[in-house]
Formats: structure tokens, sequence, C-alpha cells
């Protein structure tokens, strides 16, 4: 037998130095295991003290069943509360670190191990806490590959759904619950296919997505979960040509694109009745077809950014779209 197994074995713990653990049937595993961060390959060792940003990071960990691994989170005020979370029972169990933007000083005060964010949602050169500055740390990283197509040196393109079931395989690795992620990126698969197949036929709705901005809207481009809520539910997002995330656009551009339906993305200090109202009110969208016909849906915020909620604000939007008079 190998000695270092051997010696595991005697030990009793998971956490001795130098051993690998055992996870998922007992079966021992490696002491660093290669996994993407992006398109950059990191050899990752299992992480004990994570800090989790927003409530895409915290969800995925917690739907893996890794809250054991979660020292604490941090959640900017335009979150909705954790309390009407599907894992409200998890964040308690955890320590809420600040309602601040991600920064350096927070996660080393933390003696954190392990930090998932997004590119440019989390992760900032401006603030000064990138993946390669925690590495100078020897503080491992781990970004949403949704947020990866614009990472500087290791680009990484997905779908933003593949993204999410990339990040649960990855996250599965690096915490050796392979088997666990796999079920449940199936799960996840099966729901998204069964709405996909109940999409209404014919020419695809054209949908905006208002995120917020009144002098100009700030929307969803093809590289944001909502792109694929849209498309997979039997609408057209009218900004999929814009191959960002979130994006400032014109309201030139929204009233050429004639909206049939409008998403609002429910966050913050404006609730979504809010942010109707004002397009009712303003002369230049109060024409727009989606807004004489009063076609608005609501998605939680979320359901919007990368994370298992995604799935859910699909099967919402879907059913809405099927509602619709014919």
């Amino acid at each position: 037998m190998n000695r270092t197994l051997t010696a595991c074995a005697l030990a009793g713990t998971l956490l001795l130095a130098g051993c690998g653990a055992r996870v998922e049937g007992g079966a021992a595993v490696p002491e660093k295991t290669n996994v993407k961060r992006c398109g950059q390959e990191v050899a990752y060792t299992t992480p004990r003290r994570a800090v989790v940003y927003e409530a895409g990071s915290a969800d995925k960990m917690f739907a893996l069943g890794l809250t054991a691994h979660v020292h604490g989170y941090v959640m900017p005020p335009a979150n909705p509360p954790v309390e009407e979370s599907p894992w409200a029972a998890e964040y308690a169990k955890v320590k809420f670190l600040s309602d601040d933007l991600l920064n350096r000083e927070l996660v080393v005060d933390a003696e954190s191990d392990f930090v998932v964010a997004g590119w440019r949602s989390g992760f900032s050169d401006q603030r000064g806490i990138t993946p390669a500055i925690l590495d100078g740390l020897k503080i491992q990283s781990f970004m949403h590959a949704e947020s990866c197509f614009n990472y500087p040196g290791f680009p990484e393109r997905v779908t933003p759904f593949e993204g999410l079931y990339t990040d649960l395989e990855r996250l599965g690795r690096i915490f050796h619950v392979e088997d666990r992620a796999r079920a449940l990126v199936a799960g996840y698969k099966k729901r998204v296919e069964a709405v996909r197949a109940r999409a209404p036929k014919g020419q695809p709705v054209p949908v905006f997505l208002y995120d917020s901005g009144t002098d100009k809207p700030f929307t969803a481009g093809s590289q944001v979960p909502p792109n694929d809520i849209i498309r997979f539910a039997g609408g057209r997002n009218v900004f999929a040509g814009l191959d960002a995330r979130w994006s400032e656009v014109t309201w030139e551009a929204v009233v050429a694109a004639k909206p049939e339906v409008i998403i609002i993305l429910d966050y913050g200090d404006k609730p979504a009745t809010e942010k109707i109202r004002f397009l009712k009110e303003s002369p230049v969208t109060a024409k727009l077809p989606a807004v004489v016909n009063d076609r608005f849906h609501v998605l939680d915020y979320n359901e919007g950014i990368s994370g298992p909620r995604n799935v859910d604000g699909l099967e919402g939007f879907a059913a809405y779209l099927r509602g619709l008079p014919g």
C-alpha cells in the first residue's frame, strides 16, 4: 500500500498535511487537482475557508453541498436578501463578511484559502483583487466561466448556461464531489430541455431586458444568462448581437428593435414597479409594443446572474411566454 495513504488511514483525519482527503465513498483523492480557471490550468488543493462573492457564487457552493467549506459571503446591497434564497438555511450557517464590493483586505482578513467570483464582477484590476494577485498571496481563486470570454491572457468562451454547468463540474472536481456535480448538472439540463420542448413555435418574440438607466438603458448582451433564458424559452434577445455581458445601449436602438416583451431585472433600491412606471411614462418608450400591451416579466436578480437559479428564471419566463395570447 502507498505509504502516504497508510499514514492518512492511521491518522484518521482529512486534514493531515500531505495526505489526500477521502470523499464520496471513502476513495482517496490526490493532494492537488488540476482544474481550469477560465483558460488557465491551475493546481488546486481542497479549500477549507472559501469566500464567495454574490449569491451566484454562494448558490453554486451550497447546491453542491459544500457549505462546510464556505467561511463567509460578501453581498453588496443591490442583491435581494439572502433570507429569500432557496438556500437561506445554508447562508445562516456561514459568516456575512461585508456588503461592500469584493476587496483584497477583506479576503486576507478572513484568512481565506479560496475566493469565488466573476471576472469584473468581483475580481477587478482597478480594485486590486485579481486571480494573479491572489496567487501571489497563496490564496486560490475560481472564476465563473460565463465571465471568462474577455479574461486577459486566458480567455474562455462558453454560452451562459454551459458556463453554469462547467462551473458546477469544475467545483465538483476541486472539492472531490464529482458524482454530486454530475447529478446536479444532469437535473438542470433535463429541466432546460423540458422548457425548450414546450417553447412556442414560429418566429421568436423580440424581448428587451431592462436592467436600469434613464438617460441610457443598461441591458443584457449575449454573454449573460438572460440571453439563454430568452432564447430557450422561445424569445429573441433584441441585443443578442452585443458580444458583451451587461452593456449600455441607446433608447433609439431599443425603439428600433420594437420589443414585444420586456424583462425587468429586479434588484437594488428601485423596485420593478418603478422601472415599469418609467417605461410607461417616458415619451420615448411609451409606444413600444411591449409597453402598449403591458407585457412585462419580472426576473429576480439572482435568476439573471450565473448560478443555479438561472433554471428557475428560465422556467418562470417560459411559462410567461406560453401564457401570452397567440
